[in-house]
């Protein structure tokens, strides 16, 4: 059993069976971008350390423990948020593989030691902070969307530290981030060597990055073929399908 409050539900996690994940309509539900991610990013199949920062609900560490054995970290500063991870994670029973740590990523570099993971995963907030007004009335949605807490820089920085020499970096961002991304991964000293532009459909912009960088990289950027969501009937492409549902 699992403890659930007020509007919390118990969700299947996509084409994962006998994963469970907590959501809540008025908290935090993860996003198509965090699944893009989790597929996307690189992780070593048998053993290493994985840290994922802005964890939400953990949706990227529970789908990465389908890919790897690898222990992983994740980083959330809400509380209601950490709490929602932990019960999830309890209940898919992976407490031996994945632990999430109830804080601010500023602090983890000091807290967690420089250089001691392989892997770095990050579905950041996207947006620059508005004024007070025009933020979302609700708090949790106003922090996962816009740079409260951690800015575009913080997140490279700390990913950087965290990381060791030769590891791997993995962001999902919007376009428009882009050159700030690759500007400030270089000043943090990751070369971006992986990206992938995701596209609604077909004859749209793209709406979505992902990009991976190497920590003291050679520089050798490959940009991967697009990724298109829908059909032009609004039908997932066979792609998405894939990703989402393991659908071949």
């Amino acid at each position: 059993m699992v403890q659930l409050y007020e509007d919390e539900r118990l969700d299947y996690l996509l084409a994962e069976e006998n994963l469970r994940i907590i959501q809540s309509p008025s908290v935090f539900a993860f996003s198509l971008d965090a699944v893009l991610l989790a597929k996307f990013a690189y992780v070593p199949i048998q053993k290493g350390h994985i840290i994922d920062l802005c964890t939400g609900n953990a949706v990227i560490p529970l789908l990465l423990s389908k890919r790897t054995h690898a222990l992983i970290t994740g980083v959330e500063i809400q509380e209601r948020l950490h709490s929602m991870a932990e019960r999830s994670i309890s209940y898919n029973q992976l407490e031996d593989q994945i632990q999430v740590i109830h804080g601010d990523l500023k602090d983890m570099p000091q807290k967690l030691g420089h250089g001691k993971f392989d892997i770095v995963t990050c579905n950041p907030p996207y947006f620059l902070t508005p004024k007070k007004d025009e933020q979302n009335i609700n708090e949790h949605f106003a922090i996962a969307r816009h740079e409260i807490h951690c800015t575009l820089e913080d997140v490279i920085r700390v990913s950087s530290q965290l990381v060791r020499q030769g590891g791997k970096i993995a962001l999902v961002h919007r376009p428009g981030r882009l050159l700030d991304i690759v500007t400030l991964m270089r000043k943090y000293k990751v070369e971006p060597k992986r990206l992938q532009f995701v596209y609604p459909k077909a004859g749209k912009e793209a709406n979505t990055i992902l990009i991976e960088g190497i920590k003291g990289g050679n520089a050798d950027l490959k940009v991967l073929p697009p990724l298109f969501v829908y059909q032009d009937n609004n039908e997932y492409t066979k792609e998405l399908e894939s990703i989402l549902y393991g659908k071949e």
